[in-house]
């Protein structure tokens, strides 16, 4: 694997304009390569990762007002996964944010997106009320029309397997 890493290095700079490669990889562009080929964002491979973490809670109360139980747990909930505790096959997290419009429900997910540096993805669940809409979410089943092609949320998750999801 490592190999791998600097085979891929090397020939990403190969490609560049003479003018503009290096004659030295740096840790930023390993960090890179190892984001590009776990297809996970390049900020979680860097070291700065420990201090999103370390601070999340902390930023994350900065901007989100009278939530403070609620962002208590969320950042406890995504500290605990990402130390390594967690099942590598399952997702970093699972919440549900209840309660009346305005509270910060949304607002909660975009800040932890935008702290994180993932991608949000938002689906609007109202398209989805009759019985025969969840096709065009989840796919097709088998032996219908469309079985191949997967669904809107499939989609998404196949093509930004880290980010934080509404």
């Amino acid at each position: 694997k490592a190999i791998d890493v600097i085979d891929e290095a090397g020939a990403r700079q190969r490609l560049l304009a003479p003018d503009i490669r290096k004659s030295i990889i740096d840790v930023n562009e390993v960090e890179l390569i190892v984001a590009r080929i776990a297809r996970i964002p390049a900020k979680q491979v860097s070291a700065s990762d420990k201090s999103v973490l370390g601070n999340l809670e902390r930023n994350l109360k900065m901007v989100i007002f009278g939530q403070d139980e609620a962002i208590e747990s969320l950042a406890s909930a995504i500290k605990m996964a990402r130390s390594g505790l967690g099942s590598p096959d399952k997702p970093i997290g699972n919440f549900l944010f209840t309660g009346p419009t305005g509270v910060g429900k949304t607002e909660v997910t975009r800040q932890l997106a935008m702290q994180l540096g993932i991608e949000l993805i938002r689906f609007d669940m109202s398209e989805y009320m009759e019985p025969h809409s969840v096709s065009r979410l989840i796919g097709a089943p088998p032996g219908y029309v469309g079985f191949d092609q997967g669904g809107l949320l499939t989609e998404q998750i196949v093509k930004h397997p880290h980010c934080v999801l509404l």
